[in-house]
């Protein structure tokens, strides 16, 4: 069995609902979901929308290798509308990321492992800190509690299952 993070997200349409389906098909379809995080909610990192992000991380035990992973997440995400256009970020009904895969590091041309930007991204690293704290990424060495002290992303981002905002910060952007 392997042990598999996924970052599960959504701006558009019922974002509560788009991510308990993608759980449920996640369970059906590729594991055990073991663990999972709170949803945080998020300001668009990469690009701009006037829709926030729901995010969540799960944790899930699996017999599948990282390809059919991503392969049966792809799926996931076109049957609940994923519309992928180009290489740039957009808004969209769910975004599954694998983040890792056990401690192992795979690079391929259509997957890497850990995924590429997940240190850079406190939406990535707040909830996944919540679930597996002294987790140890396996290419800086370092704890997801210490990579998110350490993250310098300054997008708002808060704990939505608990109804906790924190004050909007005026940010210009370019």
């Amino acid at each position: 069995m392997y042990s598999v993070y996924f970052q599960i997200g959504s701006n558009l349409g019922n974002r509560e609902e788009y991510l308990e389906t993608a759980i449920k098909l996640i369970s059906s379809n590729i594991g055990n979901v073991i663990i999972e995080s709170n949803i945080f909610e998020s300001e668009p990192w990469g690009f701009f929308a006037s829709n926030w992000f729901l995010n969540q991380v799960i944790q899930v035990e699996t017999n599948l290798d990282p390809i059919s992973i991503l392969k049966t997440a792809n799926n996931i995400e076109q049957q609940l509308g994923r519309k992928r256009e180009g290489k740039s970020y957009s808004s969209r009904t769910i975004d599954i990321d694998i983040l890792l895969f056990d401690d192992k590091e795979i690079k391929l041309e259509e997957l890497q492992i850990p995924h590429l930007h997940m240190c850079e991204r406190r939406f990535v690293l707040e909830p996944l800190a919540q679930i597996a704290p002294n987790l140890v990424h396996p290419v800086t060495g370092k704890s997801i509690s210490q990579l998110l002290k350490e993250c310098t992303d300054e997008l708002e981002v808060h704990d939505y299952t608990k109804g906790i905002k924190p004050p909007v910060k005026p940010r210009c952007r370019i």
